[in-house]
C-alpha cells in the first residue's frame, strides 16, 4: 500500500470501531489496537517509533504530496515550410507572423529577469536562457512555454543543444507546422522524455479567420487522455480553443504520469523516501512501549454513566463512495431476459452516482445525488432507482444477498433528497372518473375530495413516474391520457411529495456518462448533458456528447450559461488514433473513439475547458 503512487485520503469514524478497540482512558485509542482493527495482516514487532527529527513530518508530507504538482512545462517547437526533421526545426532562429500569431494566443511573453512565478529551470537571474519566455495559467495550473526560439540560437550548431536541453527534457512538446511544412513523425526525435506530441497546424492566416487543425500522437504505453478533438478538426482561433489545447497539455502530462517509465520512476523515488525514514529516522521503541505515551487518538472523558454505542453501519456517512456490487439495465428496456443485465460496480458518493462495467472497467451510467428523485426497493434483491425527469435504472443483487439492497437504500437517503416511491392503484367514480389532474411532465395538479385518488393517498405535488407498469418518459402525453382513460386497472408509482407539498423538481442539467471506443482500447468515458426536457439514456445515448475528463466520483460539475449553450453546435465525439509499436497516432479516421479513458481517485484529475464539464470535487 505504501508504495501506490496514487495517494488516497481517508477517515475511520470512531464509532466504528469495535468494543474491544476502545480504551477506557481518556487518553485515546491505542495505536496497536488501532492497527490491528484496520491493517490485521501487519506485522506490528517490526515496527519502531519515528524520531523527533523535523525531517520525519517533512519525508512524510513529500510521500503524501507526491504527483500533486500543479505547475507544468511544455516545448514548443516552429516547424516552416518544408521542414519536418527535428533539425530544422531546432534551427528556427527567428519566429515567423503565424507562429508569433499562435505564441500571442496561448499565454503573455514575459521578462525572465526577475520573474519571481513558476520559471521551469529558465534562468531568471543571468538570462543564460534567453532574455524572454512564455507563461501562462490555466484553472489552478501554471504553464511555462519553453519556446524554441525564445531560447538561446547558437550559431554553426545544428544540434542546439542550449535549446534541446530544456524541449528535449520535457514530457509534452507543441509541435507547431505552417502550410506546406511536411507530415511530423515522431520517430525522427531522439529524446527520453519526449512522450506526447501535439501537432498545431495553421491554415489561414489574416487578422480575423485563422484556423488550425491539431493530431496527437505520443507513445503506446500512455492512457488515452481528453478533452477530444471534434471530427471536423477545424478551429478557429480564440479563447475556445487555447482552452481546449492547454486543457489537453495539461491532461496529457497527467496521463503520461501514469505510464510505465514514469511510473516506475516515481515509485523508486517513493521507495528511497521510505527507506530513508525506516533507516536513520527510527528509535528503538516498539509499538507496545510507544502505546502507552503515545495515543494515537485523544478522546475527550467519557461520562461514567454513559454507555458507548456502537451506530450500525458508519461507514455510510463517508464523503466518499461505497461500492456495491449489482446486476443493472436501462429502465426502458423491456425485462424478458437477464442477459440483459449488466455486471456492475455500483458507486454511492456524497455528490454522484455511478455505475461501472466490471468487466470492461468503464462507466455506463452516471448522475448527480441532487437528481435522484426516488426509489423502489423490494426483499427480492431488486431496486428500481429513478433520476431527473423518471428515466429509471433496473438493479438487483445475487440472491441471498438482500441486506446490500437495504444498505444501498440506507446510503440514498443519506446523500440524496430522494425518497421511496408510493404504488396506488387508483379506482373510478361513477361516470369512470379517476379524480385528478397531472401536467405533461407528470406532476399531480389536483386532487378533488372525497374521491377514491385521495382515499388511496395521492397528493397535489406527486410525481407520476409510472403508469400502469410504463415508465412515464416513455410515453407521450396523449398515450398517458389514453392508458389513464381506458385501463381496467389503474396503478402508478408516484413520488410522494415534500413535507412542504412541493413538487420533487430537478436541477438545471444532469450529467450521464455512457461507454464508447473499441474492444480491447482503454475504456474511454463520454459525458452528456441533459437539458429539462431532453432525456439521457443508459447504454444507449440520445443526448449531445460532450468530451470530458477521467473518471472518479469527485471531479465531474456542470456549468451553466451562454457558453455552454454557444458551445453546444460546436461539439462533437471522436478522436481517430492509431496503435503503432512504440506510438500511438491520432490520424487515422478509420479508427476513430474518443480520447478519454477511465481514470482513479487521483490528483489533479483530468481537465476540460471551463464550461464543458470538469473540476476537482473533495
Amino acid at each position: 500500500m505504501a508504495l501506490r503512487l496514487r495517494t488516497l485520503r481517508g477517515s475511520i469514524l470512531e464509532d466504528a470501531l469495535p468494543l474491544t478497540a476502545r480504551h477506557a482512558s481518556p487518553r485515546g485509542v491505542p495505536p496497536k489496537k488501532l492497527l490491528e482493527h484496520i491493517m490485521p495482516e501487519l506485522n506490528l514487532p517490526c515496527l519502531r517509533l519515528a524520531s523527533s527529527s523535523p525531517k520525519v513530518p517533512e519525508t512524510l508530507l513529500k510521500l503524501d504530496e507526491q504527483g500533486l504538482s500543479f505547475q507544468r512545462k511544455v516545448g514548443i517547437l516552429y516547424c516552416r515550410e518544408k521542414q519536418g526533421s527535428e533539425e530544422d526545426m531546432y534551427n528556427n532562429e527567428k519566429a515567423g507572423p503565424t507562429f508569433e500569431e499562435f505564441l500571442n494566443l496561448l499565454g503573455e511573453r514575459v521578462r525572465l529577469l526577475g520573474f519571481d512565478k513558476y520559471r521551469a529551470q529558465l534562468d531568471n537571474k543571468n538570462d543564460s536562457t534567453g532574455t524572454h519566455s512564455l507563461y501562462t495559467t490555466y484553472q489552478d495550473y501554471e504553464i511555462m512555454f519553453h519556446v524554441s526560439t525564445m531560447l538561446p540560437y547558437t550559431p554553426n550548431n545544428r544540434q542546439q543543444l542550449l535549446r534541446k536541453r530544456h524541449i528535449g527534457n520535457d514530457i509534452v512538446t507543441i509541435i507547431f507546422q505552417e502550410p506546406g511544412a511536411l507530415p511530423f513523425t515522431p520517430r525522427l526525435v531522439r529524446s527520453q522524455f519526449q512522450h506526447v506530441f501535439i501537432v498545431v497546424r495553421v491554415h489561414h492566416s489574416s487578422m480575423d479567420h485563422t484556423t488550425y487543425s491539431v493530431a496527437v500522437s505520443c507513445t503506446e504505453d500512455i492512457p488515452h487522455f481528453g478533452p477530444c478533438i471534434p471530427a471536423e478538426n477545424c478551429f478557429l482561433k480564440g479563447p475556445a480553443f487555447r482552452d481546449l489545447l492547454l486543457a489537453k497539455v495539461i491532461n496529457a502530462e497527467n496521463s503520461a504520469e501514469r505510464s510505465g517509465k514514469f511510473h516506475a520512476m516515481a515509485t523508486r523515488t517513493r521507495q528511497e523516501y521510505l527507506r530513508d525514514l525506516a533507516l536513520h529516522h527510527v528509535t528503538t521503541s516498539t509499538l507496545e512501549a510507544s502505546t502507552s505515551r503515545r495515543p494515537l487518538i485523544t478522546l475527550p472523558a467519557a461520562k461514567k454513566r454513559e454507555k458507548s454505542k456502537v451506530p450500525k453501519g458508519a461507514e455510510a456517512h463517508s464523503a466518499g463512495a461505497l461500492v456495491w456490487g449489482v446486476w443493472a439495465r436501462d429502465g426502458s428496456k423491456e425485462p424478458n431476459s437477464k442477459t440483459l443485465d449488466l455486471r456492475c460496480l455500483l458507486g454511492i458518493s456524497s455528490e454522484f452516482l455511478v455505475l461501472i462495467d466490471a468487466r470492461e472497467k468503464r462507466v455506463v451510467f452516471n448522475c448527480s445525488c441532487r437528481d435522484i428523485l426516488a426509489w423502489t426497493f423490494s426483499e427480492s434483491c431488486t431496486l428500481d432507482l429513478y433520476y431527473e425527469t423518471g428515466d429509471y435504472i433496473c438493479m438487483r443483487v445475487d440472491e441471498g444477498q438482500a441486506s446490500d439492497i437495504r444498505d444501498i437504500v440506507h446510503r440514498l437517503q443519506l446523500v440524496t433528497r430522494g425518497c421511496e416511491t408510493r404504488e396506488l392503484t387508483l379506482l373510478r367514480n361513477g361516470v369512470g372518473q379517476l379524480g385528478f389532474q397531472m401536467d405533461h411532465e407528470g406532476f399531480v395538479t389536483e386532487v378533488e375530495r372525497f374521491t377514491f385518488a385521495e382515499k388511496a393517498g395521492l397528493q397535489p405535488g406527486a410525481r407520476l413516474v409510472r403508469v400502469c407498469e410504463r415508465p412515464l418518459p416513455g410515453l407521450t402525453p396523449p398515450q398517458t391520457a389514453e392508458l389513464l382513460r381506458t385501463a381496467k386497472k389503474v396503478t402508478i408509482t408516484v413520488v410522494p411529495p415534500d413535507e412542504n407539498g412541493s413538487c420533487a423538481r430537478i436541477p438545471l442539467a444532469v450529467l450521464l456518462l455512457c461507454p464508447g471506443g473499441k474492444k480491447g482500447h482503454a475504456p474511454p468515458v463520454l459525458p452528456f448533458f441533459c437539458l429539462p426536457g431532453s432525456h439521457g439514456s443508459f447504454l444507449g445515448v440520445k443526448t449531445l456528447p460532450v468530451p470530458w475528463c477521467e473518471l472518479a466520483p469527485s471531479i465531474m460539475f456542470t456549468f451553466f450559461g451562454q457558453e455552454f449553450l454557444r458551445a453546444l453546435p460546436e461539439i462533437a465525439a471522436g478522436e481517430a488514433e492509431e496503435r503503432t509499436p512504440g506510438w500511438r497516432h491520432r490520424t487515422d479516421p478509420a479508427s476513430q473513439r474518443s480520447d478519454l479513458q477511465t481514470g482513479h481517485l487521483s490528483a489533479p484529475p483530468f481537465l476540460v475547458p471551463a464550461g464543458w464539464g470538469a473540476s476537482p470535487l473533495g
